[in-house]
């Protein structure tokens, strides 16, 4: 992008938003682009850092009140809270994310006909089943 102002449209396109986006990130106070004439808004480089920032974050499902205290707080405690927060629930759900992975990947090598009878695909789903009251194994035991 170049680094005079850009229009709200010339943003919204580069990060593939709809314009309302930002309009409403800068009613809940995430972003203050400067204003022009006829009060249209203007981006700089630095409002561009700001709104990648904002993307990549919402990306990972972070909540705007934490993005804004991310943004907004110093460096102290709070600010490292909500990180700490966010990274705790980021990594549970990595590791969901992993776990499907696995699964999916364990149906793909699977050449049985009934995916249920294959034992590697039961494997990735037995810490999922055991504990089960009444069930034992996955491989059909009870």
């Amino acid at each position: 992008m170049k680094s005079s102002p850009l229009t709200i449209g010339q943003v919204a396109d580069h990060f593939g938003l709809p314009t309302h986006v930002l309009r409403h990130w800068e009613s809940v106070g995430l972003l203050t682009p400067a204003r022009a004439e006829a009060d249209r808004r203007r981006y700089s480089p630095d409002d561009l850092v700001r709104i990648a920032t904002i993307v990549a974050l919402k990306r990972a499902d972070m909540s705007l009140p934490d993005i804004g205290a991310f943004l907004d707080t110093l460096h102290t405690p709070a600010r490292k809270e909500v990180l700490r927060r966010n990274q705790t629930e980021l990594r549970a759900k990595m590791a969901a994310l992993q776990s499907a992975l696995d699964l999916v990947e364990a149906g793909l090598k699977c050449t049985h006909q009934d995916i249920a009878t294959c034992p590697t695909y039961r494997a990735q789903l037995s810490e999922s089943v055991s504990g089960v009251d009444g069930i034992g194994a996955v491989d059909g035991q009870v």
